[in-house]
């Protein structure tokens, strides 16, 4: 029995040193868009695009950051209002009148969702389709997707555009810093970033040799060449995970994608009680596990033996009275914290919760279940009053 719970504490020490040494240097944050930027020899046309559904309470701040932006070329910011019950489009004509932009924002009424289109996804290609048609007086080089609840530094579209025409990629994507000011914001928020690293290490995505591919939803930059190559919105209309669909279509027809983090640029959403941010997580973790309840088992089985196992080592050692069994779990546990502390400074919360990885991750493995759940109970998807 010591002897097979000695093999497991290793097993886990193992798997850590590997994942740290060999799994595309995932946890470091080194991967981010340069403050500073070079002046471009041509200024692309950029059209950003905006989906909104009851953004009232958040559109004041993000869509002044966007009219704001310091980028010198011509761009316009298209809001596709989807079909809100707050009054999203009159907050937002407000906000460019009071900023003298309204030459700039042009707002569209979303159609009804047809079948087979999620509802973020059919905003999003009814603005595509809007840029299209020429009905902003040219034809974008590049169109931003960003969501309606994040406020940009006012040099963050430039800032993307040198960093796309610099490097000559077709797809640039920020994780723009997620909001941690609450207890849960700062014991979950930095692990939901640290495991979103772990699944798609930076490195590799930005790697064209590599076949990682993934992107943040709430800030993509894609060229419209790139997004013609690949057919579209209509490819990925039914991705729940759109950003990371779009990602996949992009670099498997060849296009060279960047993802990175940004300090400059933030999500204004609040989640301020854990139900808020299980329900984030339970909304579409059991997607990316493809819906399958093999891949659950695993992924269960997994966080177990990686987070929570080696936490248990170190009691049972002293239970058991072998400290080799409580030495090989603390060293796992330091070494796990190590590799979690990086995004724990990057989000300026208590150090001391880069020591709080086991009982993190039993949660986030918890609201994997729940998602699960869900799913086989039909409310899988759920948000902003539709179910997917």
């Amino acid at each position: 029995m010591i002897d097979f719970i000695l093999g497991l504490m290793i097993l886990c020490l193992i798997i850590w040193l590997f994942l740290i040494l060999f799994w595309g240097q995932f946890w470091r944050v080194d991967q981010q868009l340069p403050i500073k930027s070079s002046a471009l020899a041509r200024l692309p046309k950029v059209c950003v695009i905006v989906p909104a559904r009851n953004e009232a309470d958040v559109i004041p701040v993000s869509l002044r950051s966007l009219l704001l932006q310091d980028y010198p070329g011509e761009f316009k910011v298209l809001l596709v209002d989807d079909q809100s019950a707050d009054g999203t489009a009159n907050v937002a004509e407000g906000v460019a009148y009071a900023v003298n932009k309204t030459s700039r924002l042009k707002i569209i009424t979303s159609e009804d969702l047809p079948p087979g289109w999620t509802g973020k996804l059919w905003a999003m290609q009814q603005g595509v389709q809007l840029a299209n048609q020429l009905q902003l007086n040219y034809q974008p080089d590049y169109i931003l997707f960003t969501d309606a609840d994040i406020e940009h530094h006012i040099s963050n579209l430039r800032r993307l555009i040198t960093k796309a025409e610099t490097d000559n990629l077709d797809l640039v994507s920020l994780m723009v810093k997620l909001r941690c000011q609450s207890f849960w914001e700062k014991l979950l928020i930095p692990a939901f970033v640290f495991f979103f690293q772990k699944l798609y290490p930076f490195r590799w995505v930005n790697n064209p040799k590599k076949s990682t591919a993934a992107a943040a939803g709430g800030c993509i930059l894609i060229s419209r060449k790139m997004l013609t190559k690949i057919g579209g919105l209509t490819t990925i209309r039914t991705a729940l995970i759109d950003d990371c669909s779009l990602a996949k279509a992009v670099k498997s027809h060849q296009g060279k994608i960047w993802l990175g983090l940004t300090s400059l640029t933030y999500s204004l959403r609040p989640y301020d009680s854990l139900e808020t941010i299980w329900n984030m997580v339970a909304r579409s973790a059991y997607t990316q596990l493809n819906y399958s309840p093999f891949l659950l088992f695993g992924s269960v089985l997994g966080m177990i033996v990686v987070y929570i196992l080696p936490i248990l080592g170190i009691f049972l050692g002293l239970l058991l009275g072998n400290w080799l069994i409580s030495v090989v779990g603390l060293c796992t546990w330091l070494l796990m914290s190590f590799a979690y502390f990086p995004i724990v400074a990057f989000y300026k919360v208590p150090l001391w919760f880069a020591f709080c990885l086991p009982i993190i991750a039993l949660f986030y493995t918890v609201m994997t279940i729940d998602s699960a759940k869900r799913h086989w109970q039909g409310v899988g998807g759920a948000w902003k009053g539709r179910v997917y």
